[in-house]
C-alpha cells in the first residue's frame, strides 16, 4: 500500500472514530490491530488520542489498556489523554482504579498525568491524596511548584488544613498562585485573620488575591471590610466588581450594590446583570428586577439561562403571566437549553400565574425530570384547589417514574388535600410520611395538617394535634390555626392562638392586626382599642399588603392607602362605578372586621 492509499485509510477510520458514539467491540480490535501493526498509526497522536477516546465513549477498557501496553514508553501522552477523558466523564473513584491499573501494566506516564490525578483527588479519602503525594516524591517532582500547589489546594478542598499549610510551609519557593490557593484554604475554614496576615505579607498580589479577600468577607456577611479590600485594588477585573455587588445583594444592601453597577459602565457582563436581578428578587422587588431585565435588553446584554430562571420567578411573584410567555417564547427561539432548572422555572411560573395547560405541557415535555419538577407540579395543583390531580401526580411520580417523594412534595400533597377539604387523605399521607417512606416530618409538615384540620372546622382537633406535636410550634403553625379560628368565628380559640403568636414574635405587626379582627368581629371594640394601643406603645407597625397588575406587559403596582400611581383618579372612579353595579346586584360588603365601631354604611 503506498502512502497516499495509507492516508486515504488514515483519514477514513480517523473520521469514523470522531463521528461515532459507540463503536462496536469487533470494530475497535479492528482499528486496534492497525494501531499495533502500521508505524504510522501508533505515532500519531490525533489518532490514538481519538482511539482511546472512542474507548471511553464506549466504556471499554480493555482495549484501551491492550494498547496502552503494548505501546512504546517513550509515547505517555496518549496514556494522560485517556486518563484525561475519563476523568471528566467518570467519578473520581473509578479514575483512581484505572490510574492504578496503569502503574500495575507498567504504563509509562509523565508530570502532566497527576495534574488530572490531583483534580480529582478532591473528592478521595486522604488516603489517596498521601498515595499521590508519595508518588509525586517518588518520580522526583518535589519541587515542582505547579504540583505542589496542586496537591496543597486537593488537601485543602478535602478538609485536610494541616496537611495542606504543611506543604505551603515547606515549599521551597512559592509563587502568587501557592499563595493564593493557601489563602483560599484559609478563608474556606473560617480562618479569616490567618488569610488576610498572608494576604499583607504577599510582595506581588493578582487579581485573585484580591478578589479572594473580596469574597472571604462577603461570604460572611462583613461588607464593609470587603468593600475595604475592593476600594484598595489596583487591579479590579470584572470579577472584583461581580463579588462585591453580590456580597452587597446578598447582604440586603442593594442601594450600594446598584451604585456600584452603575459606575461599572460598559464592563458589565450577563453575570453582572444576574446578579443585580438576583439581588432585587431576593429582596421582593420583583418589578425592579424585570425593568433591569428590560435595560439589560436595551444594553444589547445576551440574557442566559440564569437570567431567564430569575426573570421567571419575578413574573409567577408578580403573575405576569405575558412576560411569562415572552420569555418562554425568548428562550425557545434563542435555542436556551430548557434543562431540569429552566424547566422547572417555566412549571412554577405558569402555575403561578394560573395556566395550568401550559405548565403540563413544559412538564410532559421535558426529557429529563428530576424531583424538583415533579413537587412543582403537585404544588401547582394543590394552590389551584385540585388535590385529586396532585394525588395522582404524586402516585405517578413513586410508582413510573421510579424517583422517591422528598419532604417538599409532601409539604405539596399535604397542601393540596388541605385546599381541597381531603381530610381522609391528608391523614393518612401523613402517617405514610416515615412509617413507608422514612421521612421524619418537619415544621412545615405540622403546619399543613393544622391548615387542613382547621379549614375543616375540626378546631379542637387542631388544638389537640399541635398539644401532640413533637417539635415545638412555631408562627406558621400558630397562624394557620388562627386563620382557621377567624374564618370558623371562634373568639376563644382565636384569642389563644394569637397570644401564642405574640409569645414568638412580639414585634410581627400582623399578629396584633389578627387579634383587632377577632375582637372586631365580636363587637369587643374596648379590647381592640387596647390592642391598637400595645402596637403603637410598642412602636410595632404592620407592613402593607401589596397587589399588581400586569398591563400590556406592564406591572402595576398598589399598596393600601398608596396615592401615587399617575392613573389614581381614574383607577378610584371605576372602582366607584364598579361598587354602585354590585350593590344594584345586590353585593353585601363583609365588614365584621373593619376596626371601628361605627355605622354600617361608613364601613
Amino acid at each position: 500500500m503506498n502512502s497516499v492509499a495509507r492516508s486515504l485509510q488514515s483519514d477514513h477510520i480517523l473520521l469514523r472514530l470522531k463521528n461515532s458514539p459507540f463503536l462496536p467491540l469487533p470494530v475497535l480490535h479492528q482499528v486496534q490491530a492497525q494501531i499495533l501493526t502500521n508505524t504510522n498509526f501508533r505515532h500519531s497522536s490525533p489518532f490514538l488520542s481519538e482511539f482511546l477516546s472512542s474507548c471511553s465513549r464506549s466504556h471499554n477498557l480493555p482495549a484501551a489498556y491492550l494498547l496502552l501496553k503494548n505501546l512504546s514508553n517513550s509515547v505517555p501522552s496518549p496514556c494522560t489523554h485517556f486518563l484525561r477523558s475519563y476523568a471528566e466523564s467518570l467519578s473520581s473513584q473509578q479514575v483512581f482504579v484505572l490510574y492504578r491499573e496503569m502503574l500495575r501494566q507498567n504504563i509509562s506516564h509523565d508530570r502532566s498525568i497527576f495534574t488530572v490525578m490531583l483534580r480529582s483527588s478532591a473528592c478521595e479519602p486522604s488516603s489517596v491524596g498521601d498515595s499521590l503525594h508519595c508518588q509525586i516524591l517518588k518520580l522526583g517532582f518535589a519541587s515542582d511548584i505547579f504540583l505542589m500547589t496542586g496537591l496543597l489546594d486537593s488537601n485543602a478542598k478535602r478538609g485536610c488544613l494541616e496537611s495542606a499549610q504543611k506543604l505551603f510551609d515547606e515549599m521551597p519557593a512559592r509563587d502568587v498562585v501557592a499563595c493564593n490557593a493557601m489563602i483560599a484554604a484559609l478563608c474556606v475554614r473560617g480562618r479569616t485573620e490567618d488569610a488576610r496576615n498572608l494576604f499583607e505579607e504577599m510582595p506581588m498580589k493578582s487579581s485573585a488575591s484580591w478578589n479572594t479577600m473580596i469574597s472571604c468577607y462577603c461570604k460572611q456577611g462583613n461588607v464593609a471590610l470587603a468593600r475595604e479590600i475592593f476600594d484598595q485594588n489596583p487591579v479590579k477585573d470584572v470579577v472584583s466588581w461581580n463579588t462585591m455587588i453580590d456580597g452587597y445583594c446578598k447582604a440586603g444592601e442593594l442601594r450600594f450594590a446598584h451604585e456600584l453597577f452603575e459606575h461599572m459602565g460598559h464592563a458589565r457582563n450577563s453575570v453582572t446583570w444576574n446578579t443585580m436581578i438576583s439581588g432585587y428578587l431576593h429582596q421582593r422587588e420583583f418589578g425592579i428586577a424585570i425593568s433591569l431585565f428590560r435595560e439589560m435588553q436595551f444594553k444589547n446584554v445576551k440574557p442566559t439561562e440564569v437570567t431567564m430562571v430569575s426573570l421567571l420567578s419575578a413574573c409567577g411573584h408578580l403573575g405576569a403571566l405575558s412576560m411569562g410567555r415572552w420569555i418562554h417564547a425568548y428562550i425557545c427561539n434563542h435555542h436556551l437549553t430548557i434543562d431540569v432548572v429552566l424547566g422547572n422555572s417555566l412549571i412554577d411560573m405558569y402555575f403561578k400565574c394560573g395556566n395550568i395547560e401550559i405548565a403540563l405541557e413544559v412538564f410532559h415535555e421535558m426529557p429529563l425530570k428530576n424531583v424538583f419538577c415533579w413537587n412543582s407540579v403537585i404544588a401547582g395543583f394543590g394552590m389551584h384547589g385540585h388535590g385529586q390531580s396532585a394525588i395522582k401526580v404524586f402516585l405517578e411520580m413513586d410508582r413510573i417514574s421510579g424517583l422517591k417523594p422528598d419532604g417538599v412534595t409532601f409539604v405539596g400533597l399535604l397542601s393540596a388535600c388541605s385546599h381541597s377539604g381531603l381530610i381522609s387523605e391528608g391523614k393518612s399521607y401523613f402517617s405514610q410520611m416515615y412509617e413507608v417512606y422514612g421521612i421524619l416530618p418537619q415544621i412545615e409538615h405540622y403546619g399543613c395538617m393544622v391548615d387542613l384540620l382547621g379549614r375543616a372546622g375540626l378546631l379542637q382537633e387542631a388544638m389537640n394535634f399541635i398539644e401532640t406535636m413533637t417539635i415545638k410550634p412555631n408562627c406558621v403553625v400558630w397562624g394557620s390555626l388562627l386563620r382557621a379560628c377567624k374564618i370558623h368565628k371562634d373568639t376563644e380559640a382565636s384569642e389563644w392562638a394569637t397570644r401564642r403568636l405574640l409569645e414568638l414574635d412580639p414585634n410581627d405587626g400582623a399578629n396584633y392586626v389578627f387579634l383587632s379582627n377577632v375582637y372586631a368581629s365580636a363587637n369587643r371594640w374596648d379590647d381592640v382599642d387596647i390592642s391598637r394601643a400595645i402596637m403603637m406603645e410598642q412602636g410595632v407597625r404592620k407592613v402593607p399588603g401589596c397587589s399588581s397588575v400586569e398591563v400590556n406587559n406592564v406591572v402595576h403596582e398598589f399598596v393600601v392607602g398608596d396615592t401615587s400611581h399617575p392613573q389614581f383618579e381614574k383607577i378610584k372612579a371605576f372602582l366607584s362605578e364598579i361598587e354602585r353595579e354590585l350593590r344594584n346586584l345586590g353585593y353585601q360588603p363583609e365588614t365584621g372586621s373593619v376596626l371601628n365601631d361605627i355605622e354600617e354604611e361608613e364601613k
